[in-house]
């Protein structure tokens, strides 16, 4: 039993559509893949990135606590901040740099370095600071 000549006509002009599509899923897809794994790396290399900048500010404040005790010294504020990032920064956070001052009033800590590279030539900052009053011993005044 063969199809009647309307539904024949319509059916070899739908072969003929098709045929000129013949492997555009393939092209899409050579397209498509590469730019969702670089979107997916992109993301986590701005998770990596928070994660860095979270380490160097958790740094910077551990140094800074101990800079500001009231026998505290700078040395003492970046080596303890040092400490803390050779216990927490072994992955998220390279090339670190600790710079600490203190000063009669005030003391502060810098960390800075760059995150993990996940994305191939986007090297991201990370920079944290703390900064806070020096603690002093002062004399109670009403004699008690």
């Amino acid at each position: 039993m063969t199809p009647p000549t309307a539904i024949r006509g319509w059916l070899g002009r739908v072969r003929r559509a098709l045929r000129g599509d013949r492997g555009a899923v393939s092209a899409e897809l050579v397209i498509a893949t590469p730019l969702l794994l670089l979107m997916l790396l992109a993301i986590v290399q701005f998770a990596l990135w928070s994660h860095a900048t979270h380490v160097a500010q958790a740094a910077a404040s551990q140094g800074l606590a101990v800079a500001r005790a009231q026998n505290g010294t700078a040395a003492a504020g970046a080596a303890s901040a040092r400490q803390l990032l050779d216990q927490l920064a072994a992955g998220p956070l390279d090339n670190t740099v600790v710079a600490a001052d203190r000063g009669p009033v005030s003391a502060s800590v810098r960390v800075t370095g760059t995150a993990t590279v996940v994305v191939p030539f986007l090297s991201l900052p990370v920079h944290a600071e703390a900064t806070g009053p020096v603690e002093r011993l002062v004399p109670d005044l009403e004699g008690r």
